[in-house]
């Protein structure tokens, strides 16, 4: 970006060419930003600060560094635009089987929160779901309830966990849990890497009518550290087309339901 192209920019832009910035460079120097931006160092003082009360950054002598907030959430901006079309492509198949009346509960993941941004026009619906990122695209939806779960944070991720969550899923009754997974061995076995979204990933099953499994085949023949249940105990494992046809196989062949679905080009 040439320095004439930065010149002239509104508050809202410059602030938002300044996080750029510092995710590209992890740092700003308050007379570059100065002299690019064509605004006096006054100007770039305000707006760091500005950006320091939101929790973006942390100011250092003569400029500024990311503060974790702003790296969090670039990171989880990463993820999501990671297989994108895969993970909409499963979320639109899922979609299918909701009606309105259902009571859904939303697991953490990238895939389901592609999942949430399709339920927000959908009427009467109840969405229970211990990730603030699908809370967070629910919050404003007038036909969907959002009930977010409780417990602990997770470091470094938008959701909540432990033994508070696993008691509130013991009041609620749904019609269908859709989860993700960190893994899905070829004998069908579901894998979590943290022990307790496992724990939590059971709960919400024994309280739920369905289950549906979304993933893209990324994670078929994948472990990680902790089993959690097995495909053949889910209605269905909901893929993407480039799953491997040995594997669709061998599911089939030990019980599990397979379906992959086409990836918009």
């Amino acid at each position: 970006m040439t320095v004439n192209s930065l010149r002239k920019l509104s508050p809202d832009t410059r602030l938002r060419k300044i996080r750029q910035i510092l995710l590209n460079k992890q740092r700003v120097d308050i007379a570059e930003l100065a002299e690019s931006f064509s605004v006096s160092e006054i100007t770039v003082r305000r707006d760091l600060e500005k950006l320091e009360q939101h929790g973006l950054l942390q100011r250092t002598i003569g400029g500024a560094i990311p503060a974790e907030r702003m790296a969090f959430d670039f990171n989880f901006a990463q993820r999501r635009q990671t297989r994108q079309k895969e993970k909409q492509a499963i979320a639109r198949e899922a979609f299918k089987v909701i009606q309105p009346g259902h009571r859904l509960i939303l697991d953490t993941g990238t895939t389901t929160l592609e999942l949430a941004y399709l339920l927000k026009d959908l009427r009467d619906v109840t969405v229970i779901t211990p990730s603030l990122a699908v809370a967070s695209v629910l919050q404003f939806s007038r036909n969907v309830q959002t009930i977010l779960l409780g417990g602990i944070f997770r470091q470094g991720s938008a959701d909540l966990t432990g033994s508070v969550t696993e008691n509130n899923l013991d009041m609620f009754a749904v019609d269908i849990v859709f989860q993700g997974a960190d893994g899905i061995g070829l004998d069908g076995t579901l894998y979590n890497a943290d022990l307790r979204l496992a724990r939590v990933d059971q709960k919400m099953r024994q309280r739920a009518a369905s289950t549906y499994i979304l993933a893209d085949s990324t994670k078929i023949g994948q472990t990680a550290l902790v089993t959690n249940g097995y495909l053949q105990q889910v209605d269905a494992l909901i893929t993407d087309e480039k799953i491997e046809p040995e594997h669709e196989k061998t599911f089939r062949e030990i019980g599990a339901t397979v379906v992959p679905v086409a990836i918009q080009r």
